[in-house]
């Protein structure tokens, strides 16, 4: 569109070079508002997790990447920035081990009924936003089910970590895609943006909506989750 995007990354170089790479990624774009949920809640997730991890040692390297271009008019086009950085990444045949994308981690409901969910899934599940979603597809089950393990073994935060095709809505919403795409294993941790929080792509996507208690309880849990994925 005549401008020029860019996608930030920061390396952790990892001692053992034939190890491969973990990705953490969150998209720093906004749809046209404050987007105190969408997205800045993930960055904030991803900025804390390098923090986390600056002084360990781990034997992959670990890549965090603020993505451009999520959102509307390239959602779901090659001119997403995490489609770019994924198809880079397969062209020079990068062996990246596991995906976390965070997308909306901020919004939280104690209120009961207050998660919707996709048709024909809600019966199965939780009425109150309370918990942090691990949404992954049929190949990466495996990553999604060795996060959860260290997750609930480090954070009271509930975790529903759930496999879905691609086709439900909501599903492939945001950078995980893009990984999906190019055979990689991605899961996407999300507080289920529409399904439970009102002011999704609105003006009042502001930082006073946001459960910083809550937030800080995902990160328990992924920190430790994300140092077993960097420890080969």
């Amino acid at each position: 569109s005549g401008n020029v995007s860019r996608n930030i990354t920061g390396i952790k170089t990892g001692t053992l070079a034939s190890a491969g790479t973990v990705i953490v990624g969150a998209h720093y774009d906004t749809f046209a508002n404050p987007g105190a949920d969408d997205n800045a809640s993930g960055v904030a997730g991803m900025l804390a997790l390098a923090r986390l991890t600056a002084k360990k040692t781990t034997g992959r390297t670990i890549k965090f990447i603020a993505f451009a271009n999520e959102e509307p008019p390239f959602f779901r086009t090659d001119k997403m920035g995490s489609m770019v950085w994924a198809r880079a990444a397969s062209e020079r045949g990068e062996s990246i081990k596991a995906v976390i994308i965070l997308e909306m981690i901020g919004y939280y409901s104690e209120r009961p009924w207050s998660q919707k969910y996709p048709p024909l899934i809600g019966p199965f599940h939780p009425n109150k936003g309370n918990f942090i979603a691990q949404v992954c597809n049929f190949k990466s089950r495996e990553l999604a089910r060795e996060i959860d393990r260290e997750f609930k073994r480090n954070s009271s935060l509930p975790l529903l970590t759930i496999t879905l095709p691609a086709i439900v809505p909501g599903v492939d919403y945001s950078d995980h895609r893009s990984f999906w795409l190019y055979g990689y294993p991605a899961v996407m941790f999300t507080d289920t943006a529409f399904y439970r929080n009102q002011n999704y792509h609105s003006n009042t996507d502001t930082p006073d909506t946001l459960n910083y208690g809550y937030m800080a309880g995902l990160i328990d849990g992924l920190g430790p989750a994300l140092l077993a994925q960097a420890a080969p």
